[in-house]
């Protein structure tokens, strides 16, 4: 008997050749029914596969990502069956489970249009329900390559060729279509029930412009059809919240073809970002930061001492001054190394916290560029934390802390993920280590729960990076703590100790934002522009219902502007009702309506955004309202 241990820590006794549905079916019918795969000492393999020594087993469902990723894989092998069936002569590419679903390249004589999705979704439908088995079997390289040349598979043909002359070949045949496949696959195509295809693209085969370009057919799928309609659901969501949208319909930003990359900032989006940038400068100053400013341009000398040049120049834009090559700056750090040297510092001195609003420029490939979310300038919070050894547990436990406030105050929850060293970094084994513990020390001080991220720190150091999760569950990777022992040595920092002798300090490396624009970009998202009354561009608007109501309107407008209430009056010849529609369209928090009976009793008549109803104020109950809505940061609405 071979010895099995489950999930739970549980062992149990199978006979050699024991199947894992056999186990499963050992455990409990439910399970049987459940399960679709199961991961083998740390592998994902069939349900067919069969148990011949002790090992580790972990039942899958569609209930984890493992089993979904499993069924996903599948329906990749189920649209290429149905366009095989639905297009003959269709060449096979590859088709790979990805995030919430899966695609297929094909090459195909028949161009597909958004009319065929629907065709080929019913196609398989009708396989699914046909509850063919996935049946894996294993052939020899030369008995591959003769079955995929007789079937015209050219693409087939080339991958097997790239393997070794005494590889065995793994094809997967559900009903009378054979794919070359790893697996592991769902035990049927009844499993894959929910899935909806979504779109077309084109690919290169392989990845290389070189090659041809194939046909590629998204799709989603998962567990149960709830599942999916939520998905789509939230889908189209996002395309309603799209921030290059809003930003244009809101009048934020814009991007232009002069300077792809590098956006505008319009009259309102310059009040947002203004709001954002003071509050982070009121927030930093009570936590005894100082702020600073170093030039976007310094010289190519500086990147090469700092190690930006070895690992960083490909992003990295470049001018000439006086015959000597100067860079663009793509990160701030350099520039605060030089500051922290223009005199000496002492012991009593650290930890200086010194933070800057810079603007940094990194060149980024065309097709990667995708709003404020990913442009070529933009502004880091960045902060440099000069300090003792013996300062460092106290100062990230800091820097954890004032994340955890801003991510509060706009209403984003958040996980933490820990990154260690890259292949490609600088500095010794004992650095690196002594810095990773240090970051996990202060997690575990604070009592945070972190997954490891292997091997996506920065090349000077490990990090912690925070990402934020937002009204659609989408995540976005924007605060990091980067605990750094290299810069100090590369550029000499000192400081003078105790004892009368130099000594390096440690750097931290953080920012809170990430960038600015990007943050913005979330925010509009997280909002679906209907910001929170502190950060909207306009708060109020005033809308007098005839011109008589004109002075009254101007009477509550400087009234409110006394209180630094950003305000607005339309006073156009329009209906009030239409007057109304506009602000809901703007998204601005508050309409004032103001007629006879107002301008009377000195009241306003009082429409949030997103209500349908109408309160009518005294004005200093009004400005009572607002200031401490303004001063609570209070979230009302996430759009």
């Amino acid at each position: 008997m071979i010895k099995v241990t489950l999930k739970d820590g549980s062992v149990r006794e199978a006979a050699p050749g024991t199947t894992i549905s056999e186990l499963a079916a050992s455990i409990s019918q439910g399970l049987a029914r459940a399960a679709i795969a199961a991961k083998v000492n740390g592998k994902v393999k069939d349900l067919s596969y069969s148990l011949t020594e002790d090992a580790s087993v972990e039942i899958l469902t569609l209930d984890n990502e493992e089993g979904l990723e499993v069924m996903r894989h599948s329906a990749s092998h189920l649209l290429a069956q149905a366009v095989k069936n639905l297009f003959p002569g269709t060449i096979l590419g590859i088709g790979p489970a990805i995030a919430n679903g899966f695609y297929y390249d094909f090459d195909s004589g028949h161009t597909f249009i958004p009319e065929d999705l629907e065709k080929i979704e019913s196609e398989m439908k009708r396989l699914s329900k046909q509850e063919y088995p996935f049946q894996y079997q294993e052939i020899s390289r030369k008995d591959a390559l003769a079955y995929f040349q007789n079937k015209q598979e050219k693409y087939k043909v080339e991958l097997i060729n790239d393997l070794p002359e005494d590889a065995r070949i793994s094809m997967y045949t559900q009903g009378d279509f054979t794919d070359l496949c790893a697996g592991p696959h769902v035990p049927s195509t009844k499993f894959i029930k929910a899935f909806k295809l979504q779109s077309i693209a084109g690919a290169y085969w392989r990845g290389s412009e070189k090659n041809k370009m194939l046909q590629r057919i998204y799709g989603l799928a998962f567990a149960k059809s709830s599942d999916l309609e939520d998905y789509i659901f939230k889908l189209e969501e996002a395309k309603r919240r799209d921030h290059r949208k809003l930003g244009l319909d809101l009048d934020l930003f814009s991007l232009h073809d002069e300077g792809p990359g590098f956006p505008f900032f319009h009259p309102k989006g310059m009040v947002l970002r203004n709001t954002l940038e003071d509050f982070w400068r009121k927030e930093h100053q009570k936590r005894g930061y100082v702020e600073i400013k170093t030039p976007i341009i310094l010289n190519q000398g500086l990147w090469e001492q700092s190690g930006h040049w070895d690992h960083y120049k490909e992003n990295m834009y470049f001018t000439v001054i006086d015959d000597q090559r100067y860079c663009v700056k793509p990160m701030n750090c350099p520039g605060g190394m030089i500051m922290y040297r223009t005199k000496l510092r002492s012991y009593r001195d650290l930890p200086i916290r010194c933070g800057e609003l810079g603007l940094v420029h990194r060149h980024e490939l065309s097709g990667a560029l995708h709003g404020l979310l990913r442009v070529r300038n933009f502004t880091q919070d960045d902060a440099h934390i000069f300090m003792l050894p013996s300062q460092i547990k106290e100062e990230i436990i800091g820097v954890i802390n004032l994340v955890d406030y801003f991510y509060h105050v706009f209403g984003f929850e958040y996980h933490v993920e820990l990154s260690t060293r890259p292949e490609k970094s600088m500095g010794s084994d004992a650095d690196w280590e002594m810095a990773t513990n240090a970051l996990k020390e202060a997690l575990d001080a604070k009592g945070m729960d972190y997954k490891i991220n292997s091997g996506d720190g920065a090349f000077y150091g490990p990090k912690i990076d925070f990402h934020l999760k937002d009204c659609l569950g989408r995540t976005w990777q924007c605060g990091t703590i980067q605990l750094d022992f290299q810069m100090p040595e590369k550029f000499d920092l000192t400081y003078v100790g105790e004892d009368g002798e130099k000594h390096r300090p440690v750097m931290i490396h953080r920012v809170v934002y990430g960038s600015i624009e990007r943050f913005i970009a979330l925010l509009t998202e997280h909002y679906a522009g209907a910001f929170p009354l502190w950060l909207a561009p306009v708060q109020v608007r005033i809308l007098p219902i005839s011109d008589r109501h004109n002075a009254y309107a101007g009477k509550v407008q400087t009234l409110l502007k006394e209180q630094d209430i950003r305000i607005e009056t339309d006073d156009r010849r329009e209906k009030i009702n239409y007057k109304i529609r506009e602000v809901q369209t703007e998204k601005i928090p508050f309409a004032l309506v103001v007629g006879d009976k107002e301008a009377e009793e000195g009241t306003v008549a009082v429409r949030r955004y997103g209500q349908q109803n109408t309160n009518t104020l005294k004005l200093q109950d009004f400005i009572d309202l607002m200031q401490e809505e303004i001063k609570s940061k209070k979230v009302i609405f996430e759009g």
